[in-house]
């Protein structure tokens, strides 16, 4: 398998990598990639205060002086340790160490994310319970079942799938994938080959990837917390991206699979999203600046809270179904959240593995030497650098959300918010989803684990270039 195979290799030539620079003298230490927290200063040297105060009195003193607050010299800082050692460290570390990440992988991601599958699946199943999620299945079957055709019509994924997308829609990350987690299991119950990705679900996480969205409600945050003149200004090339790449994601899985995309119901259901996103653009264009964040934001939270109240009162004017499954609302709601902690649980082993991975591999030092070549070879054909400066972002974005954000938000502050560079990160950052992560954490969640994987992958990276 693909995945597999990326997993090993990258972990393993950067570890190679790491012990051969080490035992050759040009690295200094490895702790850090065990212990190390991102943005510490990275330790390249060791030496006795002694050593200083033979060859240069003046430092000397100030070492002394300055003790454990430290001397800097340009890029490279000074420190004098309880021991009498001076540690000399430059640079700041790229991500955190293992230990670090797996810790903050469990704290920071794993416990949102089963707060968040928790309550969202308590939903779903609300919906399930009161049957609103067959009659919404019902409404999306005529184009469903051109594009997902070995599903059965009216299938409950139908209804996970149209909650996902309303949710990537709407820039709501959070929510998404719960509905995309209960997608993907729904749809392996009618998986004739468990271990084995069906074309269904390639076809959904390559559009859940493609993340056609209206609303990059997290992008125009950061760019208000970085201070730029206008923060939703990357709201129409993030929008124009994102609806390409659904498009292309579509196109592409369809070529692979033979599906016929020339019917009715898809050309009528890309021309009425067309409209919808030119009509909101229309409007939007016509805003001021803090108008137009406030519009957005107030937007998108408002149709999540819509979208709450419409399931509790569906389910509340159709109590009896519940009652006639001898329960209620507040119970099924309960076991639906419940089923939503199982699969937190069971998607923590994939989340684990992969951030690990790429944590070594970006503090191994290869992740940088990727990006210097590739600085390298567009400088040969005169790109502007300030095109090449937002590369890391596209290149990270595959790999990690978090890794990619850090670089978004360090090249807003190096270049500025308002620059050819800031706004690049920014379009990379809203343009797709974490490809690798979402491979694992998707395909983990039903125990997908054979070649047909790569099929998603492919695609993904073909529309991603």
């Amino acid at each position: 398998m693909i995945l597999s195979r990326f997993w090993s290799f990258i972990i393993a030539g950067s570890i190679i990598y790491l012990l051969v620079m080490l035992s050759t003298g040009r690295l200094y230490t490895i702790g850090n990639v065990v212990n190390g927290k991102q943005n510490d200063p990275v330790l390249i040297s060791e030496r006795p205060v002694a050593d200083f105060q033979s060859t240069d009195t003046a430092f000397y003193s100030a070492l002394v002086q300055a003790g454990t607050n430290g001397v800097q010299r340009g890029d490279t800082a000074y420190v004098l340790n309880e021991g009498g050692i001076v540690q000399i460290t430059t640079g700041k570390q790229p991500a955190d160490g293992i230990f670090i990440t797996c810790k903050n992988t469990l704290l920071d991601l794993w416990l949102p994310l089963i707060g968040y599958l928790t309550f969202f699946c308590g939903l779903l199943n609300l919906l399930s319970s009161s049957n609103a999620l067959y009659k919404l299945a019902k409404v999306m079957t005529p184009l469903f079942v051109k594009i997902f055709p070995e599903l059965p019509k009216g299938h409950p994924a139908y209804g996970f799938m149209t909650m996902n997308f309303a949710a990537n829609f709407l820039g709501l990350d959070n929510a998404a994938t719960p509905f995309g987690l209960k997608a993907m299991e729904s749809m392996q119950e009618v998986n004739p080959i468990k271990e084995r990705a069906s074309n269904s679900q390639i076809m959904f996480l390559c559009l859940h990837a493609a993340g056609l969205t209206l609303i990059p409600t997290s992008i125009i945050g950061y760019r208000a917390a970085q201070h730029a003149a206008n923060p939703a200004d990357i709201m129409l090339p993030c929008i124009i991206t994102s609806f390409i790449g659904t498009l292309a994601a579509l196109l592409f899985v369809s070529i692979k699979q033979r599906i016929n995309l020339l019917n009715g119901a898809v050309i009528l259901f890309v021309t009425g999203i067309s409209a919808v996103i030119g009509l909101i653009l229309f409007y939007i264009t016509r805003l001021g600046g803090i108008e137009k964040i406030h519009f957005t934001g107030n937007l998108s939270n408002a149709v999540l809270l819509f979208i709450i109240l419409a399931i509790v009162l569906y389910s509340l004017l159709h109590e009896k179904i519940f009652k006639e499954n001898q329960t209620n609302i507040f119970d099924s709601f309960v076991t639906g959240a419940k089923d939503g902690f199982t699969t937190g649980v069971r998607v923590l082993p994939y989340m684990i593995a992969m951030l690990v991975a790429l944590s070594i591999f970006r503090n191994s030092g290869l992740m940088e030497i990727v990006m210097k070549g590739i600085r390298g070879v567009m400088s040969i054909f005169n790109v502007d650098p300030q095109i090449t400066n937002a590369i890391p972002v596209a290149l990270m974005r595959p790999f990690s959300a978090g890794g990619s954000r850090g670089f978004m938000l360090d090249a807003m502050k190096t270049y500025g918010a308002d620059s050819l560079t800031g706004q690049l990160s920014c379009l990379f950052q809203g343009a797709a989803e974490t490809t690798f992560y979402v491979i694992a954490l998707y395909f983990g969640s039903v125990n997908v684990k054979r070649r047909d994987i790569r099929s998603a992958l492919c695609c993904w990276l073909i529309w991603c270039v």
